[in-house]
């Protein structure tokens, strides 16, 4: 059903009085434990058939279609999640927040929107809060107000609830695309060229560590979707995350997913913890949902012992600063290290950062392809641009112009290319993608 069939907005008095006694009639006369025994469909079947027993019974002046919805509610409330079944159900929605129980919005097209839906109180919108941290053995109540969780489609989940959350509680919902996308569906959709997908193919057949940077609600781990459908299906995955959401299509991959302390605050398992085991489980390559603090030293090192062609995801708005911000994580890790050693472990292990940005007109690209080349006589990361997208104003509906420029011609991971043979492909790729753009400027402190 439609997330705009939802009722209960602006309704009539008439089917609200109906909703509620229909709700209390079908508790009072349904076995609610033979009930959830059936499948959604059959449980559906009957409590349409109690609704529109219900209403004849009560001679209620509500249409089929009325009936129906209602029907449809209290199956969601009683397996589901509620209102929110009807905005999951919409494929055209990316996001969902909830803020209190009568404030639902959601993202359609880069575009924040009211959903004409809500919960009935702040009892309701907890109940479903509690069934979505349930489902994955977490939990959400006043002493343990916040929740990281998921859907069983893979959508990420943020729960907040009071006291933490003043007006209610709090719902983040990242929806993930029921197929995941490929890199040359993203070009379809423009967030890249044809020429920048072959040279991120070449880069992941060539075993190059590689890192997805970009800000909230970029399209990180989409992209690290869509790389990762690269790695040879030969190859032994571990993919280590705080909340699983990530659809590897190989047959050879062990999923790690961290845990939260319980009640007494014992029973942890960090990000730190699944990398450190991941290099006893003799992977090919590693995979990490997103680096964020102390497990980045145990990442560099394992991207220097070996797996090559790892794989993972930081939050930074440039390809810059993603460095900086791989050198502060090291330093929350506890190892005092010189800078110059922390920089050299950095270009040691990643070989290339991949920036993606959400533009304001909603849509998303790959804004840089980085190269990190080495280290200079002072001991700073170089590195080099291969793509950049330059923006070029906006279309008469909005929407961001732009092109994506080559920036060299001679990429640093040339001679990897060699052993693979794909090197005079790789070279051809870069030459002709200079040449469409020769007459662009190219600013190398972008």
């Amino acid at each position: 059903m439609a997330a705009e069939e939802n009722l209960q907005n602006e309704e009539s008095p008439l089917l609200t009085v109906f909703r509620k006694e229909a709700h209390e009639a079908m508790l009072s006369r349904i076995n609610l434990a033979s009930a959830f025994k059936l499948s959604s469909q059959e449980l559906y079947a009957e409590i349409e058939s109690f609704i529109f027993g219900f209403a004849q019974e009560r001679r209620a002046q509500i249409t089929k279609r009325e009936q129906i919805a209602i029907a449809r509610e209290l199956v969601d409330d009683m397996i589901g999640l509620g209102p929110l079944e009807a905005l999951l159900d919409d494929d055209a929605i990316s996001d969902i927040v909830v803020n209190g129980p009568y404030q639902i919005y959601v993202e359609k097209k880069g575009t924040m929107q009211l959903a004409p839906v809500k919960f009935r109180d702040d009892a309701h919108l907890l109940q479903i809060s509690q069934r979505i941290a349930h489902r994955v053995g977490r939990r959400v109540d006043t002493s343990s107000p916040l929740c990281d969780a998921r859907l069983p489609d893979g959508s990420r989940v943020n729960i907040v609830v009071p006291p933490i959350a003043l007006d209610g509680a709090s719902i983040s919902i990242r929806k993930f695309s029921k197929k995941a996308l490929d890199l040359s569906a993203l070009a379809a959709h423009g967030a890249l060229t044809e020429d920048m997908v072959r040279v991120l193919q070449i880069a992941s057949t060539c075993g190059l560590n590689i890192i997805v940077s970009g800000g909230t609600g970029s399209g990180k781990t989409t992209l690290l979707n869509a790389l990762s459908q690269l790695i040879d299906p030969r190859e032994r995955i571990v993919t280590c995350e705080d909340a699983a959401e990530l659809k590897l299509q190989q047959p050879h991959v062990v999923r790690l997913e961290s845990r939260p302390p319980n009640i007494e605050g014992k029973g942890e398992i960090t990000i730190r913890d699944l990398v450190k085991n991941s290099l006893r489980m003799r992977p090919d390559r590693i995979v990490i949902g997103e680096v964020r603090g102390a497990e980045c030293i145990d990442m560099l090192q394992a991207m220097n012992t070996g797996h090559d062609g790892s794989m993972s995801t930081i939050h930074a708005n440039r390809a810059k600063e993603a460095f900086i911000r791989l050198e502060n994580m090291v330093a929350m890790s506890g190892f005092d290290l010189p800078s110059e050693i922390v920089k050299a472990q950095i270009a040691g292990a990643v070989n290339l950062i991949v920036q993606t940005e959400r533009l304001h007109d909603g849509s998303r690209k790959i804004t840089e392809i980085v190269e990190v080349t080495g280290i200079s006589e002072k001991g700073d990361i170089e590195y080099q641009h291969l793509f950049k997208f330059v923006p070029m104003g906006e279309s008469s509906d909005h929407k961001v112009l732009g092109r994506f420029d080559a920036c060299t011609d001679r990429p640093a991971f040339l001679e990897k290319a060699v052993v693979y043979g794909l090197d005079k492909e790789l070279l051809s790729i870069m030459e002709t993608a200079m040449g469409e753009n020769e007459d662009s400027d190219y600013d190398s402190n972008y």
